[in-house]
């Protein structure tokens, strides 16, 4: 049982690699080649870094599977990375078998390369670093943290933005956006587009390991492995020897979820070292930094955290409510940084949590329980904002979150996909995708 990749290319700025798999993995596998595009040439960087991507996408699979991965060439840091980032997914989650990775080459960084010359990257001296950035509270935060280092600013297309032409244009308003913040802020920006949620079946990886995990395959198990990886060839070719991602949850909560101190941290690759940013603040003490920078800094700071629109933020769903109140609790205007917000929406949003009008999960409680401590410090400036005050101090939060599971003709569907034929399902799958396109929409926050 193992998946072997078959070959690495790559052409000026993008890299395609193909896979061949036996065993359980196969279905897995759409067929579609692996495939990155960056906007750095990426010609000379060593093949044992180009297969990051792929390995990054390709072995959390694997190692769920009991399958074992084969390379020609991979760079010695990151397979030691892989080994530790396995160790860390199968201390959560118990379906979890493990597989070896073999290669029949390793670039070692302590001595010398598979070609007996020295390695060429300048990455391990420049001291360059980058930050997946999306413009919202938690990637904001960290730029401010990292202000100093003017990081490239490196946001990525193929997650919650998908490659397909439905998503071109939310693809070039966050182009746009993040362009201009880097602009006004003096930093470089990188942008990286893929297709791994379609070279891997993630409606078949759903359907099989949803029962074991909170949320989708990318978000519960494989998006910080995933995201970081992605990025190696363009690290590389950069310079880039920190990246670092923001921690979206915080010291306390334990939840499923991909992207975590020891997954992120353990990620490392030659002359880059990973680094799960900001895991010491809650939200809203992250909306604290923000709020000593716009005050030193960034008066017109705008942030973008909406889950309907790329091109500014609606104002009307939860997130966005859930961002203004912490925006006041902060001591900022929300109307000064993106939110279009008053008194009056208190009670709105109110009534929608009451009348639960949005789905949540374990996240939004834990961000919702977030506020309701701050808001039990801070005095209220206004009668509507002391009458939501107080009503959020005596709800319960957890009546607010989704009943776990999922209803049963879904479970039903899924459980259909895991024990139908391989070449059956592949029949059905463009109705499956359909299907579940507005849960992968709802999880993808």
């Amino acid at each position: 049982m193992s998946v072997t990749i078959t070959s690495v290319t790559t052409d000026g700025t993008t890299l395609e690699c193909t896979v061949q798999a036996t065993g359980d993995l196969d279905r897995f596998l759409t067929g579609e080649p692996f495939r990155a595009s960056y906007d750095v040439p990426i010609d000379d960087v060593p093949e044992g870094v180009l297969v990051i991507p792929l390995l990054a996408q390709l072995c959390p699979v694997a190692w769920a599977t009991g399958d074992d991965v084969y390379v020609d060439e991979v760079d010695a840091t990151f397979a030691h990375a892989l080994a530790d980032v396995e160790e860390t997914l199968r201390s959560l989650y118990e379906f979890m078998e493990g597989g070896e990775l073999y290669a029949r080459r390793t670039i070692d960084p302590a001595s010398e390369s598979v070609a007996d010359e020295p390695l060429a990257s300048a990455s391990a001296t420049d001291g360059e670093s980058g930050l997946l950035f999306t413009g919202g509270v938690d990637s904001t935060c960290s730029y401010v943290r990292h202000r100093e280092e003017s990081p490239t600013l490196i946001s990525i297309r193929g997650w919650t933005i998908t490659p397909d032409r439905a998503d071109d244009k939310k693809w070039e308003q966050l182009c746009t956006r993040v362009s201009r913040f880097a602009e006004n802020h003096d930093c470089e920006t990188a942008f990286v587009e893929s297709n791994m949620l379609t070279a891997l079946d993630h409606p078949l990886l759903l359907a099989h390991y949803k029962r074991f995990v909170d949320g989708a395959w990318y978000s519960s198990v494989g998006h910080g492995l995933g995201l970081l990886g992605l990025c190696a060839p363009m690290a590389y070719a950069r310079g880039i020897s920190d990246l670092y991602v923001a921690a979206t949850h915080w010291e306390g909560i334990d939840l499923e979820w991909g992207s975590r101190p020891d997954i992120d941290g353990n990620v490392r690759w030659t002359g880059t070292q990973c680094h799960h940013d900001g895991y010491e603040l809650t939200r809203q003490e992250r909306l604290d930094v923000i709020a000593d920078y716009v005050e030193s800094e960034a008066p017109d700071l705008q942030l973008q955290t909406c889950n309907d629109r790329m091109d500014g933020n609606c104002g009307r769903c939860e997130k966005c409510y859930r961002t203004a109140v912490g925006l006041r609790l902060a001591g900022l205007d929300p109307t000064a940084h993106g939110y279009s917000f008053e008194d009056a929406d208190y009670d709105e949003l109110r009534r929608s949590l009451d009348d639960r009008k949005w789905v949540l999960g374990h996240d939004e409680r834990h961000m919702w329980a977030d506020i309701r401590a701050r808001a039990r410090e801070t005095e209220p400036t206004t009668p509507a904002e002391r009458a939501f005050f107080e009503w959020l101090d005596d709800v319960a939060l957890d009546d607010l979150v989704a009943e776990s599971g999922s209803p049963l003709a879904d479970r039903l569907l899924r459980a259909g996909a895991r024990n139908a034929p391989t070449g059956v399902y592949r029949g059905l799958y463009p109705a499956y995708t359909t299907a579940k396109a507005g849960y992968r929409r709802f999880r993808s926050r």
